[in-house]
């Protein structure tokens, strides 16, 4: 709901489909990015900035002919295999006002999503958006770290990046760069283990 008007914000669509190489999961849309309608759309956010820079994004920016990607190419993404969604679809100004209930049932409605469009990685943005999601997994009992996780939903293999919340004050935009061509690196590997 919009602060004090008792009118509800539209949230952001899932952008999904079969054959996903890489599917962003966030823990839920901030309310500037679902009143503005794309994915990351704070301009201070370090997704677009870092993901660009990267090798994970090298083919799809080839392709679309930028050499920097915005938060209005979200969609278009889709065609170079990379779609995006959340654990939970209400947008908040802050994660923490996600209720459990809320947490819980956004991550029965993933674990779906994901078993059904069977991306070749499901990549989720932060360990808190992962700590819920990993916590129903069965058989789960490593503690969620960054990085590629032992556990797998499906044929998907599931991958860990720090938040690119300008926020997180523990990773630099360089060190954030490196973790999606880490991610591209792991995305070969499943390439190769699929072939």
């Amino acid at each position: 709901m919009k602060e004090g008007t008792g009118e509800e914000i539209a949230t952001l669509p899932d952008l999904l489909r079969p054959g996903l190489e890489v599917v962003f999961i966030g823990i839920n849309p901030s309310l500037f990015s679902a009143q503005h309608g794309h994915y990351f759309a704070r301009r201070a956010n370090r997704f677009w900035p870092c993901f660009s820079r990267s090798l994970l994004s090298l083919a799809a920016r080839e392709a679309i002919g930028l050499a920097r990607l915005e938060p209005i190419h979200d969609r278009a993404l889709i065609d170079h295999g990379f779609g995006f969604t959340d654990v939970v679809k209400r947008p908040t100004a802050r994660a923490a006002e996600l209720a459990a209930s809320e947490l819980a049932a956004g991550v029965a409605q993933l674990v779906a999503k994901i078993e059904r469009f069977a991306p070749r990685i499901a990549c989720f943005h932060g360990i808190t958006a992962y700590r819920q999601f990993h916590r129903a997994l069965p058989g789960a009992s490593d503690d969620p770290a960054l990085g590629l996780q032992a556990s797998r939903l499906g044929r998907s293999a599931l991958f860990v990046l720090p938040n690119p919340s300008p926020a997180n004050a523990h990773f630099t935009p360089a060190d954030q760069t490196r973790w999606y061509d880490k991610l591209a690196s792991c995305l070969a590997d499943e390439t190769e283990r699929r072939a």
